[in-house]
């Protein structure tokens, strides 16, 4: 997939730029597979706002996607490749042979008509799952568990894939994204591929208008608040104040270690 420049009509449109979507193959997602979703604006359960800068946005219908690929042991076959508003990886919908119809992440080099397999029998090749212990060392993988049988947590996003390095008795050593190298066990199941869509990082939003159509409001820096609304506020004209930079909470920001337990399944940090 290309990244598409916008003919320059006006001001706002010199900039942009998009990801060619000649891939999609249909705007109409299947109806047993989409729910309504309620915009939160970033508050919890309380009505307290837990992650800022968050509300407004296009309506949006939620997609249910197949993480832990439910139909094991049947062959399936991609039916479309869709756009889904709710993540940055394109999905597609699966016909299995027993009628059933799954959403999955659809990898690079998945096209319409590929057979899709999930078993512990399952060969290791695109677009089809099974688990750590049958994937060979060195092969790219999404979609990867945490723990047996909680479904796919990681790799997840657009041009991600995470790559196996070693195995031992009861534990898969993994490449991460970021770099971080962890210990998963080898129960967990795995999708073979990268995940499409990897131009998706290079595309610019070129104008406010399409962030905020996004659910993104207005970020602020601390530095041109109040004191009482920021550590980093107040002061006469612009003042660094000579202190570490924190969060509005007081949090070490930039770089300031938070975790305080160490989990001993990573091996290596993504920072050093």
């Amino acid at each position: 997939m290309a990244i598409v420049t916008r003919k320059p009509r006006n001001a706002s449109l010199r900039f942009q730029t998009y990801v060619d979507t000649s891939d999609i193959t249909t705007n109409k997602p299947e109806s047993s597979l989409v729910f309504g979703l309620r915009k939160k604006a970033g508050r919890n359960a309380y009505g307290r706002i837990t992650v800022r800068h968050k509300g407004g946005g296009a309506k949006r219908k939620y997609r249910l996607v197949d993480f832990t690929r439910s139909q094991k042991d049947i062959y399936g076959k991609v039916a479309t490749i869709e756009y889904d508003p709710n993540r940055n990886t394109r999905i597609g919908l699966v016909v299995y042979a027993n009628g059933a119809k799954r959403y999955i992440l659809i990898p690079k080099g998945l096209k319409v008509g590929s057979v899709v397999y999930a078993s512990e029998k399952a060969e290791p090749k695109i677009g089809n799952s099974l688990p750590l212990s049958n994937i060979p060392v060195g092969f790219t993988i999404h979609n990867v568990e945490i723990t047996p049988g909680s479904g796919g947590k990681i790799a997840r996003g657009a041009g991600t894939s995470i790559q196996i390095m070693a195995k031992s008795e009861q534990y898969a050593t993994l490449k991460m994204p970021s770099g971080e190298i962890r210990l998963i066990h080898l129960n967990c199941w795995a999708t073979i591929g990268e995940l499409s869509n990897a131009d998706h990082k290079n595309i610019s939003i070129g104008k406010a208008g399409r962030t905020r159509n996004m659910g993104i409001r207005p970020t602020v820096r601390g530095m041109s608040m109040n004191p009482v609304d920021h550590p980093h506020g107040g002061g006469e004209g612009r003042s660094k104040s000579g202190s570490h930079p924190v969060s509005p909470w007081g949090k070490g920001a930039k770089g300031t270690r938070t975790r305080k337990r160490k989990n001993p399944r990573i091996l290596k940090r993504r920072k050093p």
